[in-house]
């Protein structure tokens, strides 16, 4: 049971569900419709968990050549191939039809869509060409968007704008970690940033830049009015931490440099989200 869990990618799940969470929370309007929120969640949650282990199961003879990855349960031998395809398979379906029949079609259409992308766009193209992580921060943002047409359902302006900000936010964290495992993935032949251009410079100005631009579109929420000043105040001093970080690391770009970043982002993101929900305008 652990090691199918494991397949589930619990950590990277449980931000998805977040962020669909304020999706459907900007998205409803009126008396709250408690179950629909519920199928959301599931059904997203079943969705993501489902991409995950067929992730892993597409990527399992890569992820024996890195350190990090060789301990999973396709690499390790713990599970076959073929109980992770259908493990896959049958939460991506089971989720699909949740969200289908719980919530609204749309709503699954756009998280079958978002698993389509990840699968057999995003994941083929990090055997190629350092593009891949711009692909895949695409289906990366669409959790906000699958939230706010659970309970708008549609996607509008203000459901664009939580994906941009979930969008943007990828950068800076994943080439973190591309740059502090950059010699696993080098080993796997995963053409990330770090290992096509290993001086580090370019990952450093790409983490400077996405970090750069993240300050002004995490504050469009004030503007379009879905919060108010104290959400503006503390997403601009949130802003400026996560920049900083950026700027240490394109001064040293050290292991532990981006570490920091790495860290900061884990730390910005939910902290963003409350200050979302706590100074709110629209409820």
């Amino acid at each position: 049971m652990k090691d199918y869990i494991e397949l589930t990618k619990p950590r990277i799940t449980w931000l998805i569900v977040m962020s669909t969470a304020i999706g459907y929370y900007f998205g409803h309007s009126g008396a709250w419709r408690v179950w629909a929120a519920i199928h959301t969640m599931i059904g997203t949650a079943l969705v993501a968990s489902g991409t995950a282990a067929l992730n892993q199961w597409y990527e399992r003879d890569a992820d024996r050549h890195m350190r990090r990855t060789q301990m999973r349960p396709l690499p390790s031998g713990r599970l076959t191939p073929g109980q992770a395809l259908w493990f896959g398979i049958g939460l991506a379906i089971i989720g699909g039809l949740e969200l289908g029949f719980g919530v609204n079609w749309l709503t699954s259409a756009l998280a079958i869509a978002t698993l389509f992308m990840y699968l057999f766009v995003y994941t083929p193209l990090k055997q190629k060409t350092w593009w891949s992580t711009t692909v895949g921060a695409v289906p990366g943002a669409m959790p906000p968007l699958i939230g706010f047409a659970g309970a708008a359902g549609m996607v509008n302006a203000d459901a664009l704008i939580l994906g941009a900000i979930l969008f943007l936010w990828q950068f800076p964290h994943f080439y973190a970690i591309a740059w502090m495992y950059r010699e696993d993935y080098s080993r796997a032949g995963i053409r990330m940033l770090p290992v096509v251009e290993p001086d580090g410079g370019s990952t450093a100005r790409q983490i400077l830049l996405y970090s750069i631009l993240l300050i002004p579109i995490s504050l469009l929420p004030k503007w379009m009015g879905m919060t108010g000043s104290i959400y503006m105040i503390g997403a601009l001093l949130l802003g400026l931490l996560f920049l900083y970080s950026g700027i240490r690391v394109s001064l040293d770009r050290s292991r532990v440099r981006a570490r920091r970043v790495l860290l900061t982002s884990v730390v910005y993101l939910p902290v963003l989200y409350a200050l979302m929900v706590l100074d709110p305008v629209r409820l």
